[in-house]
């Protein structure tokens, strides 16, 4: 091997040590299967049942076997700091940990490690799990994510997925048998895992903009969705009642949070009150809570929240009072808001909301919305719009606070009035692209109006022209047979030969060009 395993283990030191304090940051002494991992693993250093069959020095690559049942080839990649087994456990499984284990003692003792790592145990997950209470489960909750996370130090973003869904398959092994039980436990990890990592990511001043704070978000709320359903789908029982009550105040700790992805946030807090929470006792305690917050209490609007209680309430009054207050800054909530009164048949109060935020829609799309949101905003808003009844200036009040966002809305509303010259004006204001056209209806209009498409065809095939190539030429003539065909159905089909007799004169140095229309019979 030319080299002794000692050396080896020396020279690499700093990558064992790592990857033992990983394992022991992973490995939950409190929990039956991970204390199992460990003593199999450190039975098979103290038996000598790990063999260092060769280290390749130029790739700086161990292999080695461990005798198990079915041996285990683990093979540790030094340069590339990658560790695998060929047993079919995945993650962490025994043989890595005895290999690493086997290689630090050449530095440490193992007893020690092993003594140090099970210091650590508290109370036995297990016995946890088995008391049926909301605070018991919340402490193994806390038992588990506290040992792999640092109170002190943030969580690298890029990380958030795996710890905890490392952490979730950890809590999910004490789910209890009873089928009526397993819905609500995997509800209640959730959301305590869900509020116990926010009050993490503020105490440690963490971005909570990251692509994989926000992808760990929409997955977890996903879970949380699937479980509501479920514990919808099943017997409500009397002993169940604590646990709904700590949800409760989770989600509203949750939404009541100083900073972070407020949206999200309210998205969380108004599924739960449009699915799980929907007795009035429960409506009205949380109505008066909120109403006994000062403003300020969190990032998200209290009037907003407020608002969402009247309209379960159908207390139309104090909604008016409410939506008075509507202004670029929280329209985004009201809106959520709105969009919460909708799916809970709530026709009067959205139309109050929706209404009132009609003079602020134009400021908030273009100059506080991202680009990048702002399609999908317009696209919520015109489900939103469409549901409730608009007098035609209030109409085109919304259209023009979409401005070029909401170009396929209001050609829609166009079309439906037969409104096909604004429609054609509309796509000279807004060009975009023959594909878009066909989306937004330019068959219908082809059908109705050919006439008026005429312009339009003309400037999309001369921007194709521009390009200077013989793909674009190709794509000019195919919006030229289309243009032919709406001047055929328009009777001006001699227009359209003298228009392409022009177009033939004005490019005639173009000599691709003239091949592509030559060739398409575009001019019989």
């Amino acid at each position: 091997m030319g080299l002794s395993i000692a050396e080896v283990a020396r020279d690499h030191r700093d990558y064992i040590t790592e990857t033992l304090q990983f394992y022991e940051q992973q490995l939950h002494p409190s929990s039956n299967e991970d204390d199992e991992l460990v003593r199999r693993a450190v039975f098979s250093v103290r038996n000598k049942a790990i063999i260092f069959e060769r280290f390749i020095p130029f790739s700086e690559t161990l292999y080695s076997v461990v005798q198990d049942v079915r041996p285990a080839e683990v093979t540790i990649d030094f340069r590339r700091q990658l560790l695998t087994c060929s047993c079919p456990q995945k993650n962490i499984c025994r043989h890595q940990l005895g290999v690493i284990l086997a290689l630090s003692q050449y530095f440490i003792s193992v007893q020690d490690w092993t003594g140090h790592w099970r210091a650590k145990k508290t109370v036995q997950l297990e016995s946890l799990a088995s008391v049926r209470s909301p605070e018991s489960w919340q402490r193994m909750v806390d038992e588990v994510l506290f040992h792999v996370i640092d109170k002190k130090r943030p969580i690298e973003p890029i990380l958030i997925p795996s710890i905890f869904e490392n952490i979730r398959q950890k809590l999910r092994r004490h789910r209890p048998f009873e089928r009526e039980w397993q819905p609500l436990f995997d509800l209640f990890i959730e959301v305590a895992m869900l509020k116990r990592l926010w009050e993490h990511l503020i105490h440690t001043n963490s971005p909570m903009q990251s692509d994989y704070f926000l992808y760990y978000l929409d997955k977890v709320f996903g879970l949380i969705d699937s479980a509501v359903s479920d514990v919808q789908a099943a017997r409500r029982l009397f002993a169940t009642e604590p646990f709904f009550d700590a949800i409760q105040h989770q989600i509203r700790a949750i939404v009541l949070l100083e900073r972070g992805a407020p949206h999200r946030r309210l998205a969380l807090y108004l599924g739960m009150w449009e699915k799980l929470f929907t007795e009035k006792k429960e409506i009205q305690k949380e109505l008066l809570l909120l109403e006994s917050l000062p403003s300020g209490t969190s990032d998200i609007d209290l009037m907003a929240l407020r608002s969402a209680f009247y309209i379960l309430q159908s207390d139309d009054e104090q909604l008016q009072q409410t939506i008075n207050t509507i202004h670029p800054a929280n329209l985004e909530t009201f809106i959520a808001i709105a969009h919460f009164a909708l799916k809970k048949e709530r026709q009067q109060g959205a139309e109050l909301i929706l209404k009132a935020a009609l003079p602020y829609l134009k400021e908030y799309i273009h100059e506080r919305l991202t680009p990048m949101r702002r399609q999908q905003f317009t696209k919520l808003l015109d489900l939103l719009y469409s549901q409730i009844h608009l007098h035609e200036r209030e109409e085109l009040t919304l259209f023009s606070a979409y401005g070029k966002y909401g170009v396929q809305a209001f050609s829609n509303y166009l079309l439906a009035r037969q409104r096909y010259q604004d429609w054609v004006a509309l796509h000279q204001l807004y060009p975009s692209s023959i594909s878009y056209l066909d989306s937004c209806g330019l068959k219908d209009v082809v059908s109705k109006a050919p006439g008026v498409t005429l312009p339009l065809y003309h400037y999309y095939a001369m921007s194709e022209v521009q390009q200077k190539s013989r793909m674009n030429y190709k794509q000019a003539v195919r919006i030229w047979r289309a243009m032919k065909s709406a001047s055929k159905k328009a009777g001006k089909l001699e227009f359209f030969e003298s228009y392409m007799q022009e177009i033939q004169h004005q490019h005639k140095r173009l000599r691709a060009l003239q091949e592509e229309i030559d060739k398409s019979n575009l001019i019989v």
